[in-house]
Formats: structure tokens, sequence, C-alpha cells
């Protein structure tokens, strides 16, 4: 599927690539979501009348993405299905994992082939974010720095984690680059779902199922892993209470 329309492609840095393509996950199994589950792929829940995914979808066409590339395994049909029928202004690409589910990481390296640029966006499809007042991808976009940087996560704090528990998940230093919450301790920002990525990231990468948590924590070591605050609104949608109390939100703002 392609677009009827030519969009505006992001730039990274001057005279970088344009940033055209996004990895969409969507392949997991979506067990604390059930039983709303039980016969339908977790991106396919609705949220205010939407479905996850088609929310994930519109973030990125505002950004001017023109290319998804889409990692399916649970009920993998309806995901197909939902795609060829609604979404017809951008280009859609299944990275097929019917066979054997490979986690973050190891759907981002089976994926690999399928995205030709670098830096490319990468973006889970089970969180819902609304921009503040500049659009988060392209705030990534204008903070990326290839010589420095193999990923940029865009991160929240945690106060503003909505529907989200736990203790944090990152510290960022005064240039922002992101270090580990300690063991019993507790950090202040929480990991979005979208990041910006190299191909480098994936270099030397495991075979099979793996978490990105692997070379997040190699390019931690080697300085190269930064964060950005997103100022918007996030939700963290991985419950079927959090759904309510998102929709709940969403109304009262």
């Amino acid at each position: 599927m392609t677009s009827p329309r030519k969009q505006l492609s992001i730039r990274p840095d001057p005279g970088g690539p344009p940033l055209k393509t996004a990895m969409v996950m969507a392949a997991g199994l979506g067990k604390r979501m059930r039983p709303l589950t039980a016969t339908r792929p977790k991106p396919l829940v609705e949220v205010a009348g939407k479905a996850l995914l088609d929310h994930t979808l519109d973030r990125l066409r505002a950004a001017g993405i023109e290319r998804a590339v889409v990692n399916v395994h649970y009920l993998a049909d309806a995901l197909e299905a939902h795609l060829n029928n609604k979404v017809k202004d951008l280009e859609i690409i299944v990275s097929d994992e019917r066979d054997l589910l490979l986690e973050t990481g190891g759907g981002l390296v089976k994926a690999q082939a399928l995205i030709p640029d670098d830096p490319f966006l990468c973006v889970n499809s089970d969180n819902l974010w609304i921009d503040g007042p500049s659009d988060a991808i392209r705030m990534l976009a204008a903070r990326w720095d290839g010589a420095q940087m193999d990923a940029l996560l865009l991160l929240v704090p945690q106060a503003r984690a909505n529907c989200h528990s736990g203790a944090g998940d990152f510290h960022l230093d005064a240039v922002g680059r992101v270090s580990r919450r300690k063991p019993g301790r507790v950090a202040p920002f929480v990991y979005t779902g979208v990041q910006l990525l190299s191909h480098r990231l994936l270099r030397d990468a495991p075979s099979g199922p793996f978490s990105t948590n692997i070379l997040w924590n190699r390019a931690i070591e080697e300085g190269r892993c930064f964060g950005l605050v997103h100022h918007g609104l996030w939700f963290d949608v991985g419950t079927p209470q959090a759904v309510k109390k998102t929709e709940a939100l969403l109304a009262y703002g």
C-alpha cells in the first residue's frame, strides 16, 4: 500500500537522510490485556473508539512518516486484515513472526532488512501519546546526532506516566545520556515505547528471541544511548483497567 500524496520528510540533522520509516512493534501476546485479547490482538484493542494501532499510525502520519514496518505474531491474520482495510495513506510492510515470537530485540533484527533508513523510528503499539507544544517524533528527529547516538529514547517524567506503575526506568545526565535505575531505587523517567535508532545498535545482535534491553545496555556502557523528555500526555495502556482509566482521562481533558 502506498500513499496517494507526497508527505514532508523529517531531517534528523542538517544534510542528513530524511526520516521516512517506522518499525511498529505489534507482535506481542497481550497477556496482561486479557480477556480483551482473547479474540483480538492487543494492537486492535480500542481506546476512545479507536484501535491502539490506529492511534499510533495517526501519530506517524502527523510526523510525515511514509512507511511502517509492522511485525505480527498473535492473531496475525486479524492484524493484516485491519491494515489492508483501513490504512490507505501509509506504505505498510509486514514482518512476519508467525512461526516464532522474537521479542523486541529479535523483532528488530528480523525486520532490519526491511528498513532502509538510518536512523529509523521504532514505536510500541500498546502505548498512547498526545503531542505537547511540539510533535514528539519531530523533536526526536531534531535532537538526533548520529555521531554520538545509537539510540534516542522518548521518556516521560514518572509523575506524568499515566496508568503506569513502577519505580521508573532511567536517569538522564546533563547532556541527555541515559543510565539505568539502580536496584531498590527510584528513577525519574519512564520509557514511552518510542525511540529513534541507528542500525549500529543492532550490530552483533543475538540470534532468536531477545529483549532490546541487551542492545540498550551496550549503548549505555558506550555512552551512546540518550533520552529526550516528552512534554505531552502519555498513557501506558497495558490492562483492561488502564483502558478505562485512559478513556476517562482523555474525556476529562
